[in-house]
C-alpha cells in the first residue's frame, strides 16, 4: 500500500442534506464499502435499493426520544475514534467486537436554514440544533490520519474520484482537507447556535462576541494596488439584492475596486423610485440623474461631469434597454462596469460587441430592486488591531421632517431637487457638497478636509450650471461662508442638517441672498 493512503472499507452516512446522496452511496457500493446509516438517511438509500444496514445492528441500542439519540454510542465512536497504529486500540475494538468506521458522511440538521425561515417557531429553531451530527463530525476529522470525514455534498466527486484513482483509498492530504472542512463546517454552525441566543437573552443592539461569517467567492488579481493580495468574501445566507448575489454575464474578472464601485454604485441607484443612473469614480458619485426613461436618466448623468466619467462605473434601477446601450456607446466614453436589475438582449448584444472596451466591460444582473428586500443590517470597518460595527445608514427620509429656517420657502421644483440632492449627498465621501439642478447632479465636492473648499469644489465642476441649482450639505455649516461662497455661483436653495453654533449667522447670510434654507436635523457622514 502506498504511503500516506487509507482504504475505506466502511461508512457511516447520516446527513441532513441529501442532495446527491444515492448516487455517491452507489459510487461507494461499486468500491466495495460497506454501507452505514441512520434514520431518514437509510430510508433514502434503501428505497434506492441499496445495500444499506442501519446504525442499530453497530451499537445494538434502538434510536430513542424521537431520533434524537442514535449515534451517541461508544460502538459508533470508538470505531471512528480508534487509532489504527495503537495495538491496545485495536486491541480493545476487538475484545468488544467493534468494527472500524474509516469515513463518516455527514452534514447537520438545517439550524440557521430554519431559523431564517419566516413563521419558524422557537420550538422549530430549538429542534434543528443537531447534536450526534456534529459529535460525529469533530470524532472523525479528530481522527482524519485514519478516517475522512464529508461534509457537503460538493465534496463526493472530487472523493469518488480520487477512491477510484486509488483503488478504494484516500491520500492523506485529502484526509486532512476534508477535516479542515470539518471543523469549519462545525464552527460555523456553533456561531448561528449562539448568535440565535445572543439574540434571544441580550437586549443590545451589538452583541459582546462578535462572530462573522464568510466565505470565500473568489480570489482577486490584486487588491487597490497590484502589490497587495486580495480576495472576496461573501455572506453565505444572504439572499438580498448586492453585488455579491449579482450575477456576471460578461466581461473580465471583477477588481478590488470595481467591487467597491459597484456596492456604491448599487446603494445609491436603489435611492430611487423613478428611471435612475448614477456613474461612480473612486467610491464618489460622479453623476446621478433621474428621467422619465432610462436613457435619458443615462444621458444627463454623464453630462453632469463627462470628464471624471470616463471609466467609471454605471449603476441603474432599470433593466437596460437598447437605447440606453446606444447612449453608451457615444464617442469618448469608456465604461468599467455596470450593475442593474437585467440587461434587455439587445442591449446585451450592443454593449459586448463595442470594438476594444466591448469584450472587457464588466455587466452585472442584480435581480429586481426591491425596497422592502433584505438588506444588510450593519456596516463594519477595520482598524488595526480592532472592529468598528455599526447600523447602515439606511435613512430614506424624503424631508418629510424638514424645516425651512429662512425667511424665503423654497419652490416647488427647489423642493424636488432638494430631495434628489438630500439622496445623493448620502453617497459621497465627507465632507461632502452636491449641486443639482432639475433631477441631475451638475456638482460634487467630495473628501475635503474643509466644508468650504468642498463647496468651491462643487461650484467649479457645476460653472454656469450652478446658477440657479440647489445646494446639499451632508453635515452642518460652520461658517457663512459656504452660504455666501454659494451665493456667488447663484444658487438658490440649500439643504443641510443644522445643529451648528452658528446657524443663527448661516440662516442670516441665506436670508441676505434670499437663499431657501432647509434643516434636516439628520446628517450624513460617510468617512
Amino acid at each position: 500500500m502506498t504511503e500516506g493512503l487509507q482504504p475505506i472499507r466502511r461508512a457511516l452516512l447520516s446527513v441532513s442534506d441529501k442532495l446527491g446522496l444515492v448516487s455517491f452511496a452507489q459510487g461507494l457500493r461499486e468500491l466495495g464499502v460497506e454501507l452505514f446509516s441512520t434514520g431518514g438517511t437509510y430510508r433514502v438509500l434503501q428505497e434506492a435499493g441499496l445495500p444499506v444496514r442501519e446504525v442499530t445492528e453497530l451499537t445494538g441500542f434502538p434510536e430513542i426520544l424521537d431520533g434524537r439519540v442514535k449515534t451517541l454510542h461508544p460502538h459508533i465512536h470508538a470505531a471512528i475514534l480508534a487509532c489504527r497504529d495503537k495495538p491496545d486500540h485495536q486491541a480493545t475494538l476487538a475484545r468488544l467486537s467493534i468494527v472500524p468506521i474509516d469515513l463518516v458522511v455527514c452534514n447537520l440538521y438545517p439550524f440557521a436554514a430554519v431559523r431564517r425561515r419566516p413563521g419558524s417557531s422557537h420550538e422549530q429553531i430549538i429542534e434543528n440544533i443537531d447534536i450526534g451530527g456534529p459529535t460525529l463530525v469533530r470524532a472523525a476529522a479528530k481522527n482524519y490520519a485514519f478516517v475522512a470525514v464529508i461534509t457537503d455534498p460538493s465534496q463526493y466527486a472530487q472523493v469518488l474520484e480520487e477512491l477510484r484513482l486509488h483503488r478504494g483509498a484516500l491520500t492523506y492530504q485529502t484526509r486532512e482537507r476534508l477535516a479542515a472542512s470539518a471543523f469549519e463546517h462545525v464552527a460555523a454552525y456553533d456561531r448561528d447556535i449562539a448568535e440565535y441566543f445572543a439574540r434571544l437573552t441580550d437586549n443590545e443592539p451589538f452583541p459582546r462576541h462578535l462572530h462573522l461569517h464568510f466565505e470565500r467567492h473568489r480570489l482577486l488579481r490584486y487588491g487597490e494596488n497590484p502589490h497587495q493580495q486580495a480576495a472576496f468574501y461573501i455572506e453565505p445566507c444572504f439572499a438580498g439584492v448586492s453585488v455579491a448575489t449579482s450575477q456576471v454575464l460578461h466581461g473580465k474578472e471583477l477588481s478590488f475596486n470595481n467591487i467597491l464601485d459597484l456596492d456604491s454604485a448599487l446603494a445609491l441607484v436603489r435611492e430611487f423610485d423613478q428611471p435612475a443612473a448614477v456613474i461612480i469614480k473612486h467610491n464618489n458619485p460622479c453623476g446621478a440623474a433621474v428621467a422619465s426613461e432610462l436613457a435619458d436618466a443615462y444621458q444627463r448623468a454623464f453630462q453632469g461631469d463627462p470628464q471624471s466619467a470616463y471609466g467609471g462605473v454605471v449603476g441603474c434601477n432599470r433593466a437596460v434597454d437598447a437605447a440606453t446601450a446606444l447612449c453608451m456607446l457615444q464617442t469618448g466614453q469608456f465604461i468599467e462596469a455596470i450593475i442593474a436589475p437585467d440587461f434587455e438582449s439587445e442591449a446585451l448584444e450592443i454593449l459586448t460587441k463595442r470594438p476594444k472596451w466591448g469584450p472587457n466591460v464588466r455587466l452585472l444582473r442584480a435581480g429586481k430592486l426591491q425596497e422592502n428586500g433584505q438588506r444588510s443590517a450593519y456596516d463594519f470597518r477595520h482598524v488595526e488591531g480592532g472592529l468598528l460595527m455599526q447600523t447602515r445608514d439606511l435613512t430614506r427620509d424624503d424631508l418629510l421632517t424638514a424645516r425651512v429656517v429662512s425667511r424665503r420657502q423654497p419652490t416647488e421644483s427647489e423642493w424636488e431637487d432638494l430631495r434628489f440632492a438630500w439622496t445623493v449627498v448620502k453617497h459621497v465621501k465627507s465632507n461632502a457638497i452636491v449641486l443639482t439642478k432639475a433631477g441631475q447632479l451638475v456638482g460634487v465636492g467630495a473628501g475635503q478636509m474643509s466644508r468650504v473648499d468642498a463647496v468651491r469644489l462643487a461650484v467649479a465642476k457645476a460653472g454656469e450650471r450652478a446658477l440657479g441649482a440647489v445646494l446639499a450639505s451632508d453635515a452642518f455649516f460652520p461658517f457663512r461662508d459656504n452660504v455666501d461662497e454659494a451665493a456667488k455661483a447663484g444658487i438658490t436653495a440649500i439643504v443641510q442638517p443644522g445643529g451648528s453654533v452658528r446657524d443663527r449667522e448661516v440662516i442670516q447670510a441665506c436670508d441676505e441672498h434670499l437663499i431657501a434654507l432647509v434643516h434636516t436635523g439628520i446628517r450624513h457622514f460617510r468617512h
